[in-house]
Parts: structure tokens; C-alpha cells; sequence
């Protein structure tokens, strides 16, 4: 196990030639589970994480100031040029610059020193304070390491020579007035650990030592991209890479990349790392199983056609399902039941030559186009049309579609020998509602793949069940409706403790994530188990609406029925508001205005309330008589309903002005009526 570093050091320290390298979270500022985003991702460290590291990416350099301490970052492609700071510490031997130095003439890693001693070599002896340049390190025939250096002398004249490694004195680096751009002493690993100073006058004093920030792309549990973060990040780690050489990180797959991966890699093992929680699509007993931690066996990936099924509305409420194309069971045929002319369009749109019979009777509206129909008669939907229908207000004729229909008539027993063919064609608005029922002319079963090469919709009941599966759903519905037909990829999977059993996974309606494991696959090797593909699912009405949704199915509503050129007759007037005085002046002009034959033999009206009626009860008035003085004012124009002498006598003259009788004869005062 390696040493504890930072993750700044180790990383500036590391010879990318060893990647990968596995590296485990010991502490730090970013780890307990704190969670922060990085290059777009999310990212969670945790004490004790492995990281395998795969590759380093230079971002950036961070820049630090000695004498402040202040720090800031310079991009890669900073254009400043930077000088070389001399160190002061002396070097005893030469053997302890080239260990300390890289060996090699090149543009940005030569090592200039000197000597402040006078050294004697051989019968060469070389004066105090002449620059040496390290050029190589050669190895002699008697064994004796030496390093090559060149002389510079008067006139840059130069010359090379041979010091042995061992040779001793007291050697100081030259400072020299070279610049060095950010990138050149970033690729050399024996500059980029120096320190430095600007070229620029005005902050040259200011000591600076360079560190890489690069970007590091690592492997990570339960993490199925490759994470990207800096080498900043303020954490302790170790280097683990012995540890764990044969390390394999799991890697999450969703429902779309389990399909994704070759054909080979099935039948395996699976475990579910995240469950489809808060997913309301399915109402079946598999999706109860997909839970975290719950191992799947995964047969294959595959896809099929389905049908949407619905039930009518029954005491459980609407049902639906999707149904695989291999269902077994065998269905009849039921007949659609239709509750307007527009819906006979619908069904006629998708299945020519549609017959169906009057199921209640319709009366004519002829203004509007609708012609009667009866319980009983046949009708063959043959074509829409449009026909000319009521005026709109300007006067113009409105369009109003229609559907042709050839109507058979009812022929009585006595006639079918005079009329062989009865039939007419009539014409049946859109908008018109009714009553129908589909004409069906077999009575046979037929399997699923059968009916998918007529037109959906179709009505059909389950006479026959699936001997496949363990349990029919769809055996014992009174109805089914067979809805619409598409193409779902599926994963094919079963539980460990039935692995023959199996259902399929749709695709793209399950967000969930798995991890293909090494376990063992619960059968022998030689031989596999016969496999039941469950082609049942029932679905919730949330997939039902979630599907049209999807497929973005909008059906444009049935037509409206035209509106009809109000006449002047047809306006309502406003009524006035009960009580009022105006109400009274028209109830007393109606009165006036009626005849004795419009009031035989009806009850005359009762007296008009006051107008202003007082919060307290009236006071109770002692019984007295009453006079004619104090009945109401007559109604000259009302007849009586029983007839007295005098009134025999107007109505036998003929002479009179008028063959009208006064109210006050006729009419028993109220009040009178009242008491007695």
C-alpha cells in the first residue's frame, strides 16, 4: 500500500506511463458523502471510494506567490515568459546534481553550475568560478561513472570534459537570463518544481512556483460515464493499485443499454441496483418483484408486437392491458355497438362496407336533414359526402357532411313475394345521434395473429384461454376491445426461483437500473428450461393516457350541428321580474282584452298584492259587513261562469251596445267568500 498524499501532490508526481492506477479515499474536505457537481456531472466521494485514474488532462496552472502566499490560476496557453530562479543550497559532488538534475541538453532542461574551488582532474585543472553545462552521463572502461560537461570559455569558445561523479568540491547552480514560457516549464518535470520569477520589470522581485491542475478521468462504483475532476480537490489519498490488480468496477445500465449490449452476453444474471419507484404503469404481479437489491435472470432482448385492450366500464371500472402477439387464447368476434352517425364514419373509415342495424327509433327532423329510423332496419354505410344544409345568417348555405347509408325497409310477409329488394339510399348528418349495432356475418374463433391483419378497433370476447399461462386474465371478461397495435422492445426476464417463467420488460417504461453480476445461472449447464413468456400485462389507465400521449393520437371531436336562422317570432322577450308594477299593467290588460269564450269556465284571477307590504303583521279588524263600495273596480270584459237572471236577459238582447256582464254581478266578493 502506498504512502498518504494529496491528491494535488500525487498527481503532480505521477509518471502517466503507470496509468491506470487505483487510488482509495482516505479524508478530506469533499468526502462524508458531501455531493457537488464537476464538469456536468454529479459526483460523491466517501471515505474509502476507489478510484481507478485513466487519464490526466491539463487545465490549467496554479500559480502561488511565496513571500504573500496569495495563489491564482494562469490558462495553459499564458503568453508571459518567466526566468529561472538560481537555487542557493550547494551541491557537494557531482553524483548529487545528476541524481537531483535530469541529464540531457534540450531547449528547457539544461542544468548550468560552477565550481567556487579550483578542481584538479587528471593533469587538467580547472580555475574557480568557469560555468559548467551537464551534458550526459558516460560510463568509463574500468567502470567509473562520468559526466560529460561543456566549458564555455573567452570568445564562447567551448570544450567538453569528463568529471568523475565522486569528484568533491563546492558546486553552486548559475543563474541565468533565459525566459520560459508556462507550457515549456509545465513538460519538463525538472523546471515545473523550480521557482521563478517575471520578466516583467514591474513584478520581478516577487518569488513564483508553478503547479499543474490537471483534469482527471477515473472509473467509480456504481457510476456508469467516466467522471472528470480536478486535481485540486483538497483530499488525502492512497495509492491501492497492488492491492486490488484484478479490481472489476460495477457499472449501472439502464433498461436501454441492457438492450444495447450484444446478444452474446444473454442468458446472464443481473441485480437491480435502482427500482422503478413512483412508476404507476403497471398493475401485474412481476413489477412487484422489481425491487433494489433483487437479482433478475436476463434470457434475452428481442422485440415484439403488442395490442392495447381495453374492458368496458364493469364494477372493477375500465381494465386495460397490452398483449403480446404469441397470446394463444382464441377470441370470437363481437359486435361494436354505436351511438352516433359520426362514430359509424370512425368504424366505416377503417373497415369498408360496414353494415349495422337500428337498435332504437329516431324521429325526423326535416329542417335539420335527419331522416326517421326505425328498430330493425339495416343500414350498409357507403360513402360520405357533403351536402347543402340549413342558411347561416347571411343567407348562404352551410356544408354539413353526411353519411350515405343504403337503408333496407321491412317488407311484410304478404309483400316479399311482390318486392325482392326493397332498399333505398338515405343521407345521415354527422351530427346526428343514435342508436346501432354492427352486423357480423361469422361465428368464428380466431387467434390473436389473425385479427391483426384487420382494422383496429375490434370487439371481441376470449372463448378459449391461453394454456401457456398460469393464470388467463383476459378469461372471463364479458368484453375486450382491441384498441391500437405497436412495436415495444423488450428484455426478456424471469425470477431465480422460476426461471421458466417469463415476462417481458418493455423498454422505454421502465426506468431502472441494473448490473450484469458473475453469478451462476439457475439451471445446469447442459441443459435449459423450457421457457412460458407471460403475453398478459395489465396496465394502469396512467399508461393507457401516457401511451396517447406518446404517440400524440388527437381525434378531432364529431361535428356540431348547424345552427339554425333565428325568425323575429323565436326572439324571447324579457320577462319582467315577478311583482313588479309592470307585471300587474300587463295581467290587467290580458283581462281586458279576453272574451267570454276564452274565460268559460275558468277561475278569475286573484287580487294584486299592495305594493309597499309593512314588516308587522296587520292588525286583526273587527267583522263588519261590506258594502258594494268596497269591492275592487270590475273587469267589464270577463264572463261569468255562472249565469244569473239579469245576465239572461243581456244576453237575449240583442239591442244592448255590447253582450259583455259586469264583474260585480258574477264575481262573489273575496272577503265574503273568505268568512262564509
Amino acid at each position: 500500500m502506498g504512502d498518504l498524499h494529496s491528491l494535488r501532490v500525487f498527481i503532480q508526481c505521477l509518471d502517466q506511463q503507470s496509468l491506470p492506477r487505483i487510488l482509495q479515499i482516505c479524508s478530506g474536505v469533499y468526502f462524508q458523502g458531501s455531493i457537488y457537481e464537476l464538469s456536468g456531472s454529479e459526483v460523491c466521494l466517501s471515505t474509502g471510494d476507489l478510484v481507478k485514474i485513466i487519464g490526466l488532462e491539463l487545465l490549467s496552472v496554479s500559480c502561488e506567490e511565496i513571500d504573500t502566499g496569495t495563489s491564482f490560476e494562469l490558462p495553459t496557453g499564458y503568453s508571459g515568459n518567466f526566468r529561472l530562479v538560481a537555487e542557493d543550497l550547494p551541491y557537494n559532488t557531482i553524483e548529487e546534481i545528476v541524481g537531483l538534475c535530469p541529464v540531457g541538453v534540450d531547449a528547457c532542461g539544461s542544468f548550468t553550475f560552477l565550481s567556487q574551488n579550483e578542481l584538479t582532474i587528471d593533469n587538467f585543472t580547472l580555475p574557480a568560478g568557469k560555468q559548467l553545462t551537464l551534458l550526459s552521463v558516460e560510463v568509463a572502461k574500468n567502470g567509473i561513472r562520468l559526466a560529460r560537461c561543456q566549458l564555455v570559455g573567452q570568445n564562447m569558445a567551448s570544450a567538453e570534459i569528463l568529471l568523475p561523479l565522486s569528484l568533491k568540491g563546492d558546486f553552486y547552480e548559475c543563474q541565468i537570463d533565459r525566459g520560459y514560457s508556462l507550457q515549456e516549464i509545465m513538460s519538463s518535470s525538472r523546471l515545473s518544481c523550480r521557482r521563478f520569477c517575471s520578466t516583467n520589470e514591474k513584478s520581478s522581485g516577487s518569488l513564483l512556483v508553478f503547479s499543474p491542475v490537471y483534469e482527471i478521468s477515473a472509473i467509480m462504483h456504481m457510476r456508469k460515464n467516466v467522471v472528470k475532476f480536478p486535481s485540486s480537490l483538497e483530499v488525502d489519498v492512497q495509492d491501492v493499485t497492488d492491492q486490488f490488480p484484478d479490481l472489476v468496477f460495477i457499472t449501472p445500465l439502464s433498461m436501454t443499454e441492457v438492450f444495447s449490449q450484444p446478444k452474446a452476453s444473454f442468458p446472464t444474471m443481473a441485480e437491480i441496483l435502482d427500482g422503478p419507484e413512483g412508476n404507476q404503469f403497471f398493475n401485474c404481479s412481476w413489477f412487484q418483484e422489481l425491487q433494489r437489491g433483487k437479482h433478475l435472470v436476463l434470457h434475452g432482448i428481442g422485440t415484439t408486437t403488442m395490442i392495447l385492450a381495453s374492458t368496458p366500464q364493469g364494477r372493477k371500472g375500465k381494465q386495460y392491458f397490452i398483449i403480446s402477439e404469441g397470446y394463444g387464447g382464441r377470441m370470437r368476434r363481437r359486435a361494436r355497438e354505436f351511438e352516433s352517425v359520426y362514430e359509424l364514419y370512425l368504424a366505416f373509415t377503417q373497415s369498408p362496407g360496414l353494415k349495422v342495424s337500428v337498435t332504437r327509433h329516431c324521429e325526423a327532423v326535416e329542417e335539420e336533414g335527419m331522416p326517421a329510423l326505425s328498430v330493425g332496419e339495416q343500414l350498409e354505410v357507403l360513402r360520405m359526402v357533403q351536402a347543402d344544409g340549413l342558411q347561416d345568417n347571411s343567407g348562404a348555405a352551410q356544408k354539413v357532411e353526411s353519411l350515405i347509408c343504403k337503408r333496407t325497409m321491412e317488407v311484410d310477409d304478404e309483400d316479399e313475394d311482390d318486392e325482392e329488394d326493397d332498399s333505398e339510399e338515405i343521407s345521415l348528418p354527422l351530427f346526428m345521434a343514435g342508436h346501432f349495432v354492427e352486423k357480423l356475418s361469422d361465428n368464428k374463433k380466431y387467434k390473436l395473429s389473425d385479427l391483426l391483419s384487420s382494422s383496429l378497433p375490434l370487439d371481441v370476447k376470449v372463448v378459449t384461454r391461453d394454456k401457456g399461462l398460469e393464470k388467463d386474465p383476459l378469461m372471463g371478461l364479458s368484453a375486450l376491445k382491441l384498441e391500437e397495435m405497436f412495436t415495444e422492445t423488450v428484455v426478456l426476464t424471469s425470477l431465480p426461483n422460476k426461471p421458466e417463467w417469463c415476462f417481458e420488460l418493455p423498454v422505454r417504461w421502465l426506468q431502472m437500473s441494473l448490473c450484469f453480476t458473475s453469478d451462476h445461472l439457475p439451471w445446469s449447464s447442459d441443459e435449459s428450461p423450457e421457457l412460458h413468456v407471460e403475453t398478459v400485462t395489465e396496465v394502469t389507465e396512467k399508461f393507457y393516457y401516457e401511451y396517447h400521449k406518446l404517440i400524440s393520437k388527437i381525434e378531432e371531436p364529431p361535428p356540431r350541428p348547424p345552427k339554425r336562422k333565428p325568425s323575429s317570432s323565436e326572439v324571447p322577450k324579457k320577462s319582467p321580474r315577478p311583482g313588479s308594477k309592470s307585471q300587474r299593467r300587463t295581467v290587467t290588460k290580458q283581462l281586458d282584452k279576453l272574451s267570454l269564450g276564452q274565460t268559460q269556465g275558468k277561475r278569475a284571477p286573484a287580487p294584486s298584492p299592495p305594493e309597499d307590504i309593512p314588516d308587522q303583521p296587520p292588525p286583526v279588524l273587527p267583522r263588519k259587513s261590506l258594502s258594494i263600495t268596497d269591492v275592487s273596480p270590475h273587469n267589464m270584459y270577463v264572463k261569468s261562469p255562472t249565469a244569473g237572471p239579469n245576465s239572461a236577459k243581456r244576453l237575449s238582447n240583442s239591442d244592448s251596445e255590447h253582450d259583455y256582464e259586469s264583474i260585480e254581478e258574477i264575481i262573489k266578493n273575496p272577503h265574503e267568500s273568505l268568512f262564509y
